[in-house]
């Protein structure tokens, strides 16, 4: 085998150089600090907004452009939605939810601590319906896109994440009061010093 040395990286942005460089899955989080609604919009935006609108073709790409993906937070206040053709947020559920998702998430008392949630969940049909069976592999391929980006916008905003799948799907989606299947759950806040 004949080894090859890889040229210098192209990328001239050295900022998306350091984001890709600082990203790391954080697991404490700073209690007296709270993301603000400004880098709320901005994350959401990051994870799933609409970036053309013709076709409302999003920050993430999707299998056949058919965005199955649900977003959502919660903070002490409660639950919210994410409504990317409109770039707004719905509550629809009050109260703070963070501890019975830690708690359905085996007891990882991080998810509890921090002071964002977010939930990346989908309805499998509107990619199942066109592809089949093979669907769902893509949904959580469109789930992985949209994760990455959120990670990476809140390492760009100097906050903190840590992607979870280890969960209780029943018991998540239904302390989430929806029918849309949960696929991530994704703790953010900013890191303990």
């Amino acid at each position: 085998m004949n080894k090859i040395k890889l040229k210098d990286i192209l990328i001239k942005n050295k900022d998306f150089i350091r984001v890709l460089e600082k990203r790391r899955t954080v697991r404490e989080f700073d209690p007296k600090k709270e993301p603000t609604l400004e880098e709320i919009s901005t994350l959401l935006w990051a994870t799933y907004g609409i970036t053309e609108e013709e076709y409302k073709l999003k920050t993430a790409p999707s299998a056949g452009a058919r965005y199955p993906l649900e977003i959502f937070f919660c903070n002490k206040e409660g639950l919210f939605r994410y409504l990317p053709e409109e770039n707004s947020i719905i509550k629809v559920k009050d109260g703070d939810l963070r501890e019975k998702l830690s708690r359905f998430s085996y007891n990882q008392d991080f998810i509890k601590d921090a002071p964002l949630v977010f939930i990346i969940a989908a309805d499998f049909y509107r990619t199942t319906s066109r592809y089949g069976k093979r669907g769902e592999r893509y949904v959580y391929i469109d789930a992985g896109h949209a994760a990455q980006n959120l990670m990476l916008c809140a390492t760009y905003l100097e906050l903190a994440s840590c992607p979870v799948g280890a969960f209780e799907d029943d018991k998540i989606k239904k302390t989430l009061e929806t029918d849309f299947d949960p696929i991530y759950i994704i703790p953010i806040g900013y890191p303990k010093s």
